[in-house]
């Protein structure tokens, strides 16, 4: 039976769609250096674009309810990747005729060079999404351009500007294609297994180049697809790298890669067909796409944190950190590396209130407070490691941690590195908050003895990067208001810790 998939949690979907009934204010669980939309429920981030000295996210947002529906485009803006300011929908359903249209994923482009038609200056912004038509069961692609900046949009009054008479064709992505000399689309059939590439000199009128797929994890509907060229570390190389998002079958939450080439016309993947390479380890992260028009074309994407059952209030969802692209060459072939951006880390100590640095930490079958003086409270840091771990010991850090007056765990989440089964994990079976049981501890194979970790705490958001962002694995904990302790351990013989820097982002939202 064809079912419709929406590019968002469909593992949970019977989670997500009920309305929640706690309204109680959850102000611990706030990220501050992460973005959350003021009030109500936010999925998949759309038309990530630079523009104007500022970087504009728009975003699916509900505008009435703190969970999923009446699909609009919201907006903020920031010009630091960090601090965000709330602007109004720029573009709202719309309910005509009897007809609702809700509007779903998409991006954003900027017309410098007036290819559309649509500019009554220099240039302007065009947005490509999907409208879904829930009464005529139709998804079909739509554009709608802005003279004002990307606040407000006015629909093209010819659309759609592609459709296939389908119950899902959805999340057109869309960048200009410089050796073509045109616009370039990626956009998935969601139950087929494919993406479809489609170039337009004027963003009106779409001509098909081709289809890639089946190929990869084909266990749920494709979702959210992206193309872009990425360059090669340590190289005078560029490789293609294709983006998917599937959820909803045995992996869960599940995004995947396909490095390859791309001649203009066809994308092919440089793995066997089977290969499945995945873009996150963690049981959240979803719906990413690329920024648009970054200074010096930039390659930094934003992915969407789901959610799941999320006990937050009055808001829902959340953006990932924006994270730098590239890839790296191995023994098994080109592999994605995802750092948080150079956007925020070149300024990042002047976002501390606090910093703790300690160097040097030995240990051996025992747990230290790495902060004794108290410095980083709030569960909103940064923390910076490299950890080397004798071959059958297993070391790390345990975060957001509470004990009680006999020395019994309250709260904490352990993030650490198993040298004998060269695995990194994150333990969550005491975080606090409901959590997916079968996802309480996930892990990343990694063949190292010295490992380098970068995680990101922000009240209730967890992203940790190991090896200079070889792997990332991105979920959520809920600790409770006293669980705000950082302890270093070594278990099974001992570790070193040769340097850690935590640097307290508690300021960053006041």
């Amino acid at each position: 039976m064809k079912r419709v998939l929406f590019c968002f949690l469909t593992v949970l979907i019977n989670v997500i769609l009920f309305a929640q009934a706690d309204t109680t204010p959850t102000p611990q669980w706030r990220p501050v250096y992460h973005f959350t939309p003021a009030k109500n429920w936010t999925n998949d981030p759309n038309g990530l674009l630079y523009l104007n000295g500022e970087y504009n996210l728009y975003n699916q947002q509900n505008p009435f309810e703190n969970f999923w529906g009446h699909m609009s485009w919201g907006h903020a803006a920031s010009t630091d990747l960090i601090h965000w300011k709330h602007l109004p929908i720029a573009i709202p359903e719309n309910i005509s005729g009897g007809d609702t249209t809700w509007i779903f994923s998409g991006s954003a482009v900027y017309d410098k060079n007036n290819t559309s038609g649509f500019c009554k200056n220099d240039g302007c912004v065009v947005a490509i999404y999907t409208a879904h038509s829930p009464n005529r069961r139709n998804q079909s692609q739509y554009i709608a351009y802005s003279n004002d900046g990307g606040k407000t949009f006015t629909n093209y009054d010819k659309n759609p500007v592609i459709d296939l008479n389908k119950l899902d064709f959805r999340d057109p992505n869309v960048f200009w294609y410089e050796p073509g000399k045109y616009w370039l689309m990626t956009v998935v059939i969601p139950d087929e297994h494919k993406a479809r590439f489609y170039s337009s000199p004027n963003l009106k009128d779409w001509t098909l180049l081709s289809e890639f797929g089946p190929q990869g994890y084909t266990g749920a509907n494709w979702e959210c697809p992206f193309l872009i060229q990425l360059p090669v570390e340590g190289m005078n190389a560029k490789k293609w790298v294709l983006v998917i998002s599937a959820a909803g079958g045995e992996r869960g939450v599940f995004e995947q890669y396909f490095v390859g080439d791309f001649d203009g016309k066809e994308f092919k993947n440089d793995n066997p067909a089977d290969k499945i390479l995945p873009l996150d380890y963690g049981d959240t992260y979803y719906a990413a796409i690329p920024w648009n028009n970054t200074p010096g074309d930039k390659k930094i994407y934003t992915g969407w944190m789901i959610p799941n059952a999320q006990p937050t209030y009055p808001w829902r969802g959340q953006m990932s950190i924006a994270r730098d692209m590239s890839l790296k060459q191995t023994p098994e072939g080109y592999r994605l590396i995802q750092k948080p951006t150079a956007v925020i880390t070149k300024n990042l100590d002047g976002l501390s209130a606090n910093i703790v640095s300690v160097v040097g930490l030995k240990l051996n079958n025992e747990e230290i407070n790495i902060d004794k003086a108290g410095k980083i409270k709030g569960n909103a840091y940064w923390l910076d490691a490299t950890l080397s771990v004798q071959s059958n010991a297993v070391a790390g850090f345990k975060i957001a941690q509470q004990k009680d007056a006999d020395g019994k765990v309250i709260n904490e989440t352990i993030i650490g590195y198993d040298a004998a089964s060269k695995q990194v994990f994150v333990d969550r079976t005491n975080a606090g908050g409901k959590l997916n049981e079968n996802a309480l501890k996930r892990i990343i194979d990694v063949n190292s003895s010295t490992i380098k970790l970068t995680i990101l705490l922000d009240k209730s958001s967890l992203e940790v990067f190991v090896n200079d962002g070889e792997a990332v694995l991105t979920t959520y904990i809920y600790p409770g208001e006293h669980a705000d302790k950082i302890a270093a351990f070594a278990t099974g013989g001992s570790a070193e810790i040769k340097n850690v820097k935590i640097r307290d982002l508690s300021i960053v939202g006041k």
